[in-house]
This record gives structure tokens, sequence and C-alpha cells, in this order.
């Protein structure tokens, strides 16, 4: 496979400028520093909106938005995954459910270029679909030492163009989508994933689990006279 090589040589660097990112904007979290605090976003929700459009399953004009701040490789993600889509079942139209990406790097090594294959895919419009293999498949290729050709064949079996999937896989967009992302988990503070929220609500605790998620939703709904 030598002509996969240079990609992920690639995606090595783009690791390790993401995760250098990461920590600086981490250092400039306001506490940290009273030289270097800047103030919190008045509203987080609206102030840092995260990659735009998002990533959104089910009625976009829905009165209750879950949104996950998820990573690809976490196990407790490919866990949650068959719940969450139970849930977007029950509540139907009620409910949307917006992806960020959160990949945990370390201790997920391939974390970021799954994230990055997603997003490669949503550029020729299919995320979810994407997305979905990734998580149906995940203790296959969070195994794999190559995982360029695995990802590759994923596009194909979703019916991307392939020439177009391995151009953006390493290309700007994806990478800034991830990036602005990542602000917004900096902004809410997420470290942990699977991580969600009801309507900018962070599920805490037991909250996280599907049932405290349903009840969320539930109350949230109330909330809005459903």
């Amino acid at each position: 496979m030598k002509r996969f090589l240079p990609l992920l040589i690639i995606a090595v660097v783009l690791v390790a400028t993401v995760a250098a990112t990461w920590m600086l904007l981490r250092s400039q979290k306001p506490g940290n520093s009273a030289n270097n605090a800047s103030p919190t976003p008045t509203n987080p929700v609206t102030d840092t909106p995260g990659a735009d459009p998002p990533h959104i399953r089910g009625n976009p004009k829905a009165l209750v938005t879950v949104e996950e701040f998820g990573d690809f490789q976490c196990p407790s993600c490919g866990v949650y995954y068959s719940e969450l889509k139970k849930i977007e079942n029950e509540f139907g139209d009620n409910l949307r459910v917006v992806f960020r990406e959160r990949p945990l790097i370390p201790p997920h090594e391939h974390a970021l270029l799954a994230a990055q294959a997603a997003e490669a895919a949503g550029l020729q419009g299919r995320f979810w679909e994407m997305h979905d293999k990734l998580y149906e498949n995940q203790t296959t290729w969070s195994v794999a030492t190559d995982l360029v050709p695995i990802f590759v064949d994923y596009a194909k079996q979703i019916g991307l163009d392939p020439d177009r999937f391995m151009k953006d896989l390493n290309g700007e967009a994806v990478a800034a989508r991830i990036f602005q992302d990542g602000k917004r988990a900096h902004v809410f503070n997420v470290n942990t994933t699977p991580t969600f929220f009801v309507n900018g609500k962070e599920a805490k605790d037991d909250q996280w689990k599907p049932e405290g998620l349903r009840e969320m939703i539930k109350q949230a709904l109330r909330e809005a006279g459903k």
C-alpha cells in the first residue's frame, strides 16, 4: 500500500497540529491565567456555533435538539450508537440530532482519521451514512494498522466518488470543520465522549444514560408545550 503512505503521513501531521491547537485553546481557557483570560460567551449555544452547517438527522424544525459530541473510536460512543437510533425512532419528528466531532487524541489514535473520513463523506452529502458505517464496524477498523484502504472501501459502499473522497480526506474543508467543532467543545468544556446536550442543557451524571436522556427530551417537550 505504498500509494497510501503520503496520505497517512499527512494524517499524522494533522493529528499533531489539531492536538497542539487544542492544547493552545485549553491554555487560554478563562481562569487559567489572569493575563490570557478571555470572556466567556454570553450564550455558548449560539456564540460558538461549531462547524456550519451542522450535521442534522431528524426534523430540522423539531422542538428538541440533542447535540452529541462524539468520537468514532470511543467504545462508549459505539455502544450508545444503537441506543440513540432507538431514541430517534421513539421521538420521531419531535427530535433532531446534531453530531459534533470530538476525537479524543490520545487515547484514541485512529479517532481523528475516522472523523476526517466522516467529514469527507459529508462533503458529498453522505455524512450520516459514513457515521453509521464507522460505528457499526468500529471493532474492525479501530484495531487495523492501515485505515485508508478500509475507509475508501466504506466510501465506495455508500456511493461516494472514491477519488474525491481521497482528496477531501486530508483537505482544508475537512480540517476546518473538525477544528470548529473542537472550538465549540472547548466552550462547553467537553472532555469525555459521548457528551449530550438537550436544548443546550448538558446531560450530567446519570442523565447521559439512555433513560436519563429520554427523560430530558420529555421534559424539554413539556416545556415546549408538547
